[in-house]
C-alpha cells in the first residue's frame, strides 16, 4: 500500500501561502489537464452523446429549407442601338470594369423586391397551426406516403393541421391597427370559415370564392381552402418594409470572380415552390428594370423629337408660302445656274446647323454648358457659322431679286431637310426604345432541388453538435476544476507549514455505511463504522498508518491527549476520529473517545448509541464519569463519551475548571485519549480545548477546503496558544495519471492453497 506519510513530528516548515499559490496557479501543467479530463470521462461521454442525441432530434424534426439559385450576368456596357450612338452626340464611353457591387444592390433594392412581393403577395402569411414538437414531422411524413391527400387528425385534436393542407387568399385589405398581428382562421364545413382575432373574437365569416367584409375595412377573399374542420390557419398581413427586410436578410447576391460580371442570388425557405417563385420573380423584375433603365435616354429624346415636329412643320408650311408668294410678285421661277452652287451650299450649312442646334438643346437637358460634349457642340456650330457668313457675303452682291429668291429657296431647302431628318430621328428612337434589352440577362433561371433539402445537413449539423458537446463538456470539466478551488495535493498542505501525516484515500464503502440524512438525530443501534464492516479497506490500511505515525510521535507529546480539529464541516473529521480510535484499540492500546462538539457531534451515531448522558451533563455535575464512560462492542479497549445534551453554552462549559480536571483525570486512566471537536471556523470550542491536549491534528478533504481556509483555521489556533502538528489528507482521490496522481494497492492475504489429491 502506497501512502504519503510523513513520520515527523518536528517544527513544520512556514512558507507565504500566498506567494507558494500563486507560483503554482501560474504554472500549466498539461499531466493535470490530461489527469482531469481522465477522471471526468463519463460525464464527458455522457455529455456529448447528450448533444449527439439533440443534434439527431434536430436533424429528425427541424423543418427543411430547399435553396433555389439563379445567376445573373452583367455586360460592362450597354448595347449599341440605332438612334442613341451618334458620333456627334456624345463620345464612345471607355470600356470599364463590370459594375457588380452596384447591381448586387440593384438586385436586393426596394424597386425590385417591392415588386416581386406585390406579385406574390408575400406579404400575406399563411401558416398552419401544427401539434408543438411533432407536428411538423407528422405533417412531412403524411405528405411523404400520401402527396396531396388531407391527413386525418391524430389522437382525436381536430383543431390541429397533420398534413396536406391548403390555403390560398386572393384578397386580403384589413385596417392598419391589425398589420403585423396574427390572425386566425378556422376551417368549417362545405367551404366555410370563420376569421377571429388573437384574444378569439369573431372578425367575419365567409365562404371559399366569395368576397367576405365586416363593413368596418377588413375584406378576405379565400380562393382555396382543403382542411379538416376545425382546422386552424394562423394569417398575418406584414408591413411592407418588414417583409422586405427579411427577405433581403434572407437573400445572398454574390459575385463571381472578382470583375467578371456574374452574379449568384440564392434564397432559401421551407417551401421549394415558393423559394424558386420568389428567385424568378427577383430576377426577372430586375431585368426588366434594367431595360427600361437603358431605354430610358432614347423614350426622352423621342419624347424632345415628337415636340419639335409640330414646330417644324408649321415653319415648312410657312417657309413655301413665302416663296410662293414672292414668285407670283417678281414673276421669277427659279435661281440662275450660276447660283444652284451657292444654294446647295447654303442649304447644306443651315441643315447642319439647325441639327446641331437640335442636339444642343438636347444635349442642354442633360449636360451643363462647362461639360466637354456641350463644347464641341458650339465649336462645331460656330465652324458651320463662318462658312456661312462667307456664302452669304457672296450672294449679296447678286441683284436684289435673285437675293430674295435665293433667300426664299435656302429657308424652304432647309426646314424640309430639318423635318426629314426629324421624322427620321423619331422613327430610330421609337425604335430603339422598343427594342432595347438592358445590359444584364438571366443566365441561369431560378431553380431548386427538390430531393436535397439545404438545410439541415445530417452529416455537418450531427457532426457539429457532437464536436460542441465534446467542447462544451471540456470546457464545463477545467472551469469547474478551475473554481474548485480544493486542494489535491499533499504538497499545497505542506507549503503552508503543515505536514502531511497521511493521507486516507476515498472509501466508497465508507460512504455507503456513513450515517444517512434520513436517520441524523436517531440512534438505530447500529454501529457505522468502517474498521468493524470493512477492515481491509484502503482507507483503513491508511488509518492504520497514521496510527504507527502516531505511535513514534507520541514521545514528544506533553500528554496523551490528541485533539482531531478542522477548519470547516464536512470533512470527515468524525470519520477519521472513529475509526482512529478502533485502530489504536485493536492494537492493545486503552483508547478512550471523546465527541467534544456539544453542537453537532454525531460519534454517537457512529458508534451506535444514545447522546444524552455524557460531556455536557459530565461538566455540569450532573453525572460522573463512571456513568458517562461507555465501552464500545466489538473490541475491549475502546471507551466512549457523547457529547450529551445540547447545552446553550458548549464554550462556557468547556472553559470550566472542571474539564481541566476531568481531563487530567481521564488521561491518566487510559492509553490515548481521542478528542473530536468542532469546526475551527465555526466556533471557538476547538482553540479552547486545544490548550490542554499534548497534539493537534487537522483533518483537510480532497478538493474541498481552499489553501486560505486551511492556513485561516491554522492561524487562529495559533494565535489561540494552539500549535497544530500536522494534517491529515482525508477522501483522496484516485486520479488517472499526473504529478497529483496517488495509487492505492489492494494487498490482501493470499488463500492457502488447496490440499494435493
Amino acid at each position: 500500500m502506497a501512502t504519503h506519510v510523513i513520520p515527523r513530528a518536528d517544527a513544520p516548515y512556514t512558507a507565504p501561502p500566498s506567494a507558494a499559490s500563486a507560483a503554482r496557479n501560474d504554472d500549466i501543467d498539461i499531466p493535470t489537464l490530461v489527469s482531469t479530463l481522465n477522471d471526468n470521462r463519463w460525464p464527458i461521454l455522457f455529455g456529448t452523446l447528450a448533444f449527439f442525441v439533440i443534434a439527431v432530434a434536430y436533424v429528425l424534426l427541424a423543418t427543411p429549407k430547399y435553396e433555389a439559385n439563379a445567376v445573373v450576368q452583367v455586360e460592362s456596357r450597354p448595347p449599341t442601338v440605332p438612334g442613341l450612338n451618334s458620333p456627334t452626340t456624345a463620345p464612345t464611353p471607355p470600356i470599364v470594369d463590370a459594375p457588380a457591387a452596384t447591381e448586387t444592390q440593384l438586385l436586393t433594392s426596394r424597386r425590385v423586391l417591392g415588386e416581386a412581393i406585390e406579385r406574390l403577395d408575400l406579404d400575406t402569411i399563411v401558416k398552419p397551426v401544427r401539434m408543438p414538437l411533432i407536428g411538423d414531422t407528422v405533417a412531412r411524413m403524411q405528405q411523404r406516403f400520401n402527396p396531396g391527400e388531407v391527413a386525418s387528425p391524430l389522437f382525436g385534436l381536430s383543431s390541429y393541421t397533420w398534413g396536406g393542407e391548403q390555403l390560398d387568399i386572393g384578397r386580403f385589405d384589413l385596417p392598419e391597427q391589425f398589420v403585423g398581428i396574427p390572425l386566425q382562421l378556422i376551417a368549417g364545413d362545405r367551404g366555410r370559415y370563420r376569421l377571429l382575432d388573437p384574444e378569439g373574437k369573431l372578425l367575419l365569416e365567409g365562404r371559399v370564392g366569395q368576397v367576405a367584409s365586416n363593413g368596418r375595412g377588413m375584406t378576405l377573399e379565400v380562393q382555396r381552402l382543403a382542411a379538416n374542420p376545425g382546422a386552424r390557419f394562423e394569417i398575418k398581413r406584414l408591413n411592407s418594409m418588414a417583409i422586405m427586410a427579411a427577405l433581403k436578410n434572407d437573400i445572398t447576391v454574390t459575385e463571381q470572380g472578382r470583375n467578371s460580371g456574374i452574379i449568384a442570388l440564392t434564397y432559401a425557405h421551407a417551401d421549394a415552390l415558393r423559394a424558386k417563385q420568389v428567385l424568378d420573380q427577383i430576377t426577372q423584375a430586375y431585368v426588366r428594370q434594367n431595360v427600361a433603365r437603358n431605354s430610358a435616354e432614347a423614350a426622352k429624346r423621342l419624347q424632345f423629337v415628337t415636340e419639335q415636329l409640330p414646330k417644324v412643320r408649321r415653319e415648312l408650311a410657312d417657309a413655301q408660302a413665302r416663296l410662293n408668294d414672292f414668285q407670283s410678285r417678281t414673276r421669277t421661277m427659279d435661281v440662275g445656274i450660276s447660283n444652284k452652287a451657292l444654294l446647295d451650299q447654303s442649304v447644306a450649312l443651315d441643315q447642319s446647323i439647325q441639327q446641331l442646334q437640335v442636339q444642343r438643346a438636347d444635349i442642354a437637358s442633360r449636360y451643363t454648358p462647362e461639360h466637354p460634349v456641350y463644347q464641341s457642340l458650339m465649336r462645331q456650330i460656330g465652324q458651320f457659322e463662318s462658312k456661312k457668313n462667307q456664302i452669304m457675303g457672296q450672294i449679296g452682291n447678286l441683284p436684289d431679286t435673285q437675293q430674295g429668291l435665293f433667300r426664299l429657296n435656302r429657308d424652304v431647302e432647309v426646314i424640309n431637310q430639318t423635318y426629314a431628318n426629324l421624322l427620321d430621328q423619331a422613327q430610330q428612337l421609337n425604335i430603339a426604345a422598343a427594342s432595347a434589352v438592358g445590359n444584364a440577362r438571366v443566365i441561369d433561371p431560378a431553380d431548386v432541388n427538390m430531393d436535397s433539402p439545404s438545410w439541415p445537413k445530417p452529416l455537418i449539423v450531427i457532426g457539429a453538435g457532437t464536436l460542441l458537446g465534446a467542447m462544451f463538456m471540456v470546457a464545463f470539466v477545467l472551469t469547474r476544476q478551475m473554481f474548485r478551488r480544493g486542494v489535491e495535493d499533499p504538497v499545497d498542505i505542506e507549503l503552508l507549514g503543515l505536514p502531511v501525516y497521511a493521507s486516507i484515500p476515498f472509501s466508497a464503502k465508507g460512504q455507503q455505511i456513513a450515517v444517512q440524512p434520513g436517520t441524523k438525530g436517531r440512534r438505530d443501534g447500529k454501529q457505522r463504522l468502517l474498521a468493524f464492516r470493512s477492515p481491509s479497506d484502503l482507507a483503513m490500511e491508511a488509518l492504520r498508518t497514521l496510527r504507527t505515525s502516531l505511535h513514534f510521535a507520541r514521545f514528544e507529546m506533553k500528554n496523551n491527549q490528541l485533539m482531531i480539529a478542522a477548519p470547516s464541516p464536512g470533512v470527515g473529521k468524525t470519520f477519521v476520529c472513529a475509526n482512529l480510535a478502533v485502530t489504536m484499540a485493536q492494537a492493545g492500546q486503552r483508547v478512550l473517545l471523546i465527541d467534544a462538539d456539544m453542537r453537532r457531534g454525531t460519534l454517537h451515531m457512529a458508534l451506535g448509541t444514545r447522546a444524552d448522558g455524557g460531556l455536557s451533563e459530565l461538566i455540569s455535575g450532573q453525572i460522573d464519569d463512571v456513568q458517562a464512560v461507555r465501552k464500545v462492542g466489538g473490541t475491549d479497549n475502546l471507551s466512549f463519551i457523547s457529547r450529551g445534551s445540547i447545552p446553550p453554552n458548549p464554550s462556557e462549559l468547556l472553559m470550566h475548571p472542571r474539564f481541566t480536571a476531568l481531563l487530567d483525570k481521564l488521561s491518566a486512566q487510559y492509553d490515548i485519549v481521542v478528542i473530536d471537536t468542532p469546526p475551527v471556523l465555526a466556533v471557538t470550542d476547538a482553540a479552547v480545548i486545544g490548550h490542554h491536549v499534548g497534539t493537534c491534528l487537522m483533518v483537510v478533504r480532497w478538493g474541498l477546503n481552499q489553501q486560505r481556509e486551511i492556513a485561516l483555521a491554522k492561524q487562529r489556533l495559533e494565535q489561540n496558544g494552539v500549535e497544530v502538528r500536522g494534517a491529515i489528507f482525508n477522501a483522496v482521490q484516485k486520479r488517472g495519471s499526473g504529478q497529483y496522481a496517488y495509487s492505492y494497492y489492494d494487498y490482501q492475504p493470499m488463500r492457502d492453497p488447496a490440499p494435493a489429491r
